[in-house]
């Protein structure tokens, strides 16, 4: 066990820039952009006198809908100076979801790109909130959120009814430093300062309230597994809107001192690029992103060789994908870590030094200050090491709850503290952890309990495939069947009786997908998570085709 920061985020950073000042923050290296502690605390406390002089009191939320910009991470801990909870907001929102969550969050100001790729944001935003076009700047008054006063738009262009970020930061000289150190003294570890919206799998989304004490503990155990230090550059192409790059990237950074290499906006050669220009210790990604990386034609003409650590999340880390990262990407010492956004979001992660097997066929044991069980699902009744049941946790890091549901909250986390993840794992006898599927991905054949982990990793040795998925379809006969939905490598074709042969004699034979179905892509989340329950609902319609 070791001991707990009690500290704000705000405090947090100033305590870093006294410590080493001239020692680089955060560099974006595709627009020349380099700060230092001591330039990054500076300009986070300008942002948050900007905030303040906007009348935004402390527990107010504010939304933060952009990619990852410098103006997203200067928000995040200018809010935390200043006490408003800064409300992530999914890049690939769109009307319908965004006026759901600016409603529910009672957010009374919204930060945003104008455009971000093909979507105009503002447009989105002036078709929700009419009145914007025709308002004050800071006096909105809207019929469908009544609570949101403020829009501040990122980039030089100025909108009707909306603050730029410039006005913003001139804005700042009418609130004192006295008056943002009164502000800063006056909030507690334990205040909500973060919110994220659960991805809404099932019904609508939830607002999971989290805590400074949540995101910096939680960052500060994560980069102590990794062995992050004052000396690490990470690049972070994860988006910052999901925790994966507010408290695994940022957060971890700032609670060791390491220099922060954000990537704006995802794209392989980029990341490969920042790396080797910036030379970079540590990078972050989704398997997905790694096995772009891998396969980018050019790969080979990128110097990695200063890449030591980082953290493959987010969704199952393929075990053929994560022996690649370690042999051809030369990530030695990279780590794996599970969580969800309900617990801070890492609950459990390997550590640097864990023997090779350990690292490839876990996610690792609980963090410092963590506890874990696994449970009879549906109970609280603890099944024995090497048994399958659901995993719950308890600790620093379980949320505070959901924002206006306290329903939702009381289902997720038991009366004796424990947060119930929904996740499947078995527990070995050293408190590894392996994640076996979701309560609600388990496929059910014929009275057979089918996991489609097992399955994924076994078709991952086919030497054909690059990425691959399983899900469960509806059945009259057996309840459901097995399908699976397979992406090819590049210049490579086979058949589903190919596929299906390779199976037999290898798994089970009620294991071998009844149907399969080539694609391109699957349908992801912004964070870079693969929604099977998109797979599920498109699954019925292609397996009736193959019937």
């Amino acid at each position: 066990m070791t001991n707990l920061l009690n500290v704000t985020i705000g405090k947090l950073l100033e305590e870093k820039a006294k410590l080493h000042p001239e020692h680089e923050a955060v560099v974006y290296a595709d627009r020349g952009l380099r700060m230092n502690y001591e330039q990054f605390e500076q300009h986070c406390r300008e942002i948050a006198k900007g905030l303040m002089s906007l009348r935004i009191q402390k527990g107010d939320h504010i939304a933060v809908w952009s990619s990852n910009t410098p103006e997203w991470l200067t928000a995040q801990f200018a809010t935390g100076k200043m006490g408003a909870v800064l409300v992530t907001v999914n890049t690939n929102y769109r009307t319908t979801e965004l006026e759901y969550l600016l409603k529910q969050s009672d957010s009374t100001t919204i930060i945003l790109m104008d455009q971000h790729k093909d979507s105009s944001y503002i447009e989105m935003l002036y078709e929700i909130v009419p009145e914007l076009k025709d308002s004050i700047p800071g006096e909105l008054q809207s019929s469908r959120l009544p609570f949101l006063r403020n829009v501040i738009v990122l980039g030089e262009k100025k909108y009707p009814g909306t603050f730029s970020w410039n006005e913003l930061i001139a804005m700042a000289k009418h609130v004192s430093d006295e008056e943002l150190n009164y502000r800063i003294d006056s909030m507690s570890p334990y205040d909500v300062i973060n919110m994220q919206y659960t991805s809404g799998t099932t019904g609508f989304p939830k607002g999971v309230m989290l805590t400074h004490s949540n995101i910096v503990n939680n960052g500060f155990n994560i980069a102590n597994c990794m062995k992050l230090t004052k000396e690490d550059r990470l690049c972070i192409p994860v988006p910052f809107f999901h925790c994966f790059g507010c408290v695994l990237g940022t957060m971890a950074c700032v609670t060791v001192g390491a220099t922060m290499v954000p990537v704006q906006d995802f794209n392989p050669k980029r990341v490969l690029q920042t790396v080797q220009d910036e030379k970079c210790t540590g990078l972050h990604g989704v398997p997905t992103m790694f096995i772009a990386e891998l396969n980018e034609p050019d790969f080979s003409t990128y110097n990695l060789s200063t890449l030591r650590t980082g953290i493959m999340a987010g969704s199952n880390c393929p075990i053929e994908v994560m022996k690649a990262v370690i042999e051809k990407m030369g990530i030695d010492q990279i780590t794996i870590a599970y969580g969800q956004t309900e617990s801070s979001p890492v609950i459990t992660q390997t550590r640097t030094d864990d023997p090779i097997e350990l690292r490839v066929e876990s996610v690792g044991k609980a963090l410092p200050n963590v506890e874990v069980k696994i449970v009879e699902p549906g109970t609280s009744i603890e099944v024995p090491r090497g048994v399958q049941g659901e995993l719950c946790t308890r600790g620093y890091h379980v949320m505070k709850g959901y924002y206006k549901n306290e329903e939702a909250t009381r289902a997720a986390i038991d009366e004796e503290g424990w947060l119930h993840t929904g996740d499947l794992a078995i527990m070995d006898e050293n408190g590894y952890c392996k994640v076996t599927g979701r309560l609600k991905d388990m496929i059910i054949r014929g009275g057979e309990n089918i996991y489609p982990r097992e399955i994924e990793e076994f078709l991952y040795t086919h030497p054909d495939v690059l990425d691959v998925q399983v899900v469960g379809v509806p059945d009259s006969v057996y309840g459901e069947e097995v399908m699976a939905w397979i992406i090819l490598k590049d210049d490579v074709s086979t058949s589903p009786e190919d596929i299906r042969n390779y199976c037999k004699g290898k798994i089970s034979k009620h294991k071998i997908p009844r149907y399969i179905e080539f694609v391109d892509a699957y349908p992801m989340t912004a964070s870079g998570k693969i929604q099977k329950f998109r797979l599920r609902e498109q699954a019925v319609e292609s397996a009736q085709k193959q019937i």
